[in-house]
């Protein structure tokens, strides 16, 4: 029977993101627990079968809203575009240099953050293949389950209930955070369109070689630009270098052209 407290942070509480879903039923287990703690926002990134799936109500117990209001994405960027912290819920990953937390630990950053008015959210792989590293460099950092080594295996409704359970027993016992100074990281999409536009630059300007090497390269990019936690300000800021390096590397690049063109006309 589904119980509701006054108390319920739920209006802050982070965005849950499931990227590629298989099973219908999965996705009802996982409104299920989402309602259980306070969890009401769901979103799904290309879900194997489409949306909606009948299956999923079927699963859900009656903890319908989650999926009555759930949106679908084509890519886990676009998901998470409008938020300004999204931990990464998966395994270490060896790859990338992210801070690695438990879930208690990112519940207190999460319930710090919403406090301070951002918007968050928890991101969770597919049942058979997890969440890409791309898709990992796109958070801030990664939250990852301590359990016993000797069965490692949890199903996802497992994991979602897990990182529930801790937002919403830090969120209920915690007592009000300090007041957060200086304006709040850039969201997702901000972020987003910095790393592009410098990534197309330094394509440009021969950085990415081999090229064979160019998703790691990038990845080590957004992962450790992402710990920053810039604000519009700075984004704002850092495209401003980056667009004065290319047009001082484009002046350049016309002066030798001019001058080679001199030099084979006095031939």
């Amino acid at each position: 029977m589904a119980e509701t407290s006054a108390q319920t942070p739920a209006a802050t509480a982070p965005v849950v993101i499931l990227n590629a879903p298989q099973l219908a039923e999965n996705i009802g287990a996982v409104a299920r627990v989402m309602a259980n703690f306070g969890l009401s926002e769901l979103r799904l990134v290309n879900p194997r079968d489409g949306w909606p799936q009948e299956r999923a109500w079927a699963s859900a117990s009656g903890a319908d809203w989650p999926l009555n209001a759930a949106k679908v994405f084509q890519s886990v960027s676009e998901a998470i575009a409008d938020l300004r912290l999204v931990y990464a819920t998966t395994a270490r990953p060896r790859e990338l240099q992210l801070p690695i937390l438990t879930p208690r630990r990112a519940a207190a950053d999460l319930r710090q953050a919403t406090a301070d008015g951002l918007r968050t959210g928890l991101l969770f792989g597919g049942e058979r293949a997890g969440l890409e590293t791309a898709d990992v460099a796109l958070c801030q950092a990664v939250v990852t389950i301590p359990i016993d080594p000797r069965f490692r295996s949890l199903n996802l409704a497992q994991a979602v209930a897990i990182n529930g359970y801790e937002w919403w027993t830090f969120a209920l016992d915690a007592p009000p955070p300090a007041f957060r100074d200086g304006a709040p990281p850039a969201d997702s999409a901000t972020l987003l369109g910095f790393y592009e536009h410098l990534e197309r630059e330094l394509d440009a300007a021969g950085f990415f070689h081999p090229p064979e090497k160019t998703p790691s390269m990038v990845q080590n990019l957004r992962s450790a630009l992402g710990r920053a936690r810039f604000t519009d300000q700075e984004v704002r800021t850092f495209r401003g270098v980056v667009t004065a390096l290319s047009r001082g590397r484009g002046k350049v690049l016309e002066k030798l052209a001019k001058k080679k063109a001199g030099e084979e006309a006095a031939k």
